[in-house]
């Protein structure tokens, strides 16, 4: 039996709750935010696009899903059964052949339009430039569907610190600043400074998992979770 692509849209399947497979699909670029000034009378120009946050931002970008109906028509019941489903919602956003990762973002459903016998169906959708690992590192991973080409395993769960810890935590794309869940009030090393962590649920904005790998030390005593979630461009 021949295998169609699909789109998770939450807990709705392009293919088996609506009868579609996918045509065509269209990923535009992370368009970088720049900030550029020219100087009249001199060389060049002036670039503010990292000077703020030390790191390049981007604007959203647009998944366009060009659906067709296996049985080369679809009523227009069916058809406002996907719009009453998922018109003008924020939705997760899955592609079938890239499961560890999603989308987050505005979903439209476009006109259907007829193709020969083929009825289609454009489903926009407006998203955060980056896409995000399934798991965060404070939840349970699954091997399905864990990808062995570009996954990463970041289990930081309740770990115990008895005086000290040292934690290695691999970043992606996107410099995300994490939160900390602390039994007790704790000590963290990270590049070469120190900061308390109160008991409880914190953020610390100096603190930024990066791209590659993170070092974290924990001094004191008690649990620590560590609550991250990768973004790959």
């Amino acid at each position: 039996m021949k295998e169609y692509s699909y789109v998770l849209f939450d807990e709705y399947n392009t293919f088996s709750d609506f009868n579609l497979y996918i045509e065509k699909l269209e990923i535009s670029e992370a368009e970088l935010k720049e900030e550029i000034v020219d100087i009249p009378g001199a060389d060049g120009e002036l670039d503010f696009s990292y000077s703020l946050t030390g790191d390049a931002k981007f604007k959203n970008r647009k998944i366009n899903i060009t659906c067709a109906n296996l049985k080369k028509y679809f009523t227009l019941q069916e058809y406002s059964r996907i719009q009453n489903a998922l018109h003008g919602k924020k939705m997760k956003i899955r592609l079938s052949n890239d499961l560890n990762f999603y989308y987050t973002g505005k979903v439209s459903v476009g006109k259907y339009e007829a193709n020969g016998l083929i009825r289609e169906v454009i489903i926009e959708c407006n998203v955060d430039p980056y896409k995000y690992d399934l798991f965060s590192s404070d939840e349970d991973w699954e091997w399905d569907p864990f990808s062995f080409v570009d996954g990463i395993i970041n289990e930081t769960k309740d770990l115990e610190v008895n005086g000290e810890l040292e934690v290695s935590i691999i970043g992606r794309r996107q410099r995300v600043v994490p939160r900390f869940v602390c039994e007790n009030a704790l000590q963290l090393i990270f590049n070469e400074q120190t900061y308390n962590l109160p008991a409880g649920g914190s953020y610390s904005p100096d603190i930024e998992i990066c791209e590659g790998e993170n070092i974290l030390k924990f001094i004191g005593n008690g649990t620590v979770t560590i609550e991250y979630r990768g973004g790959s461009l």
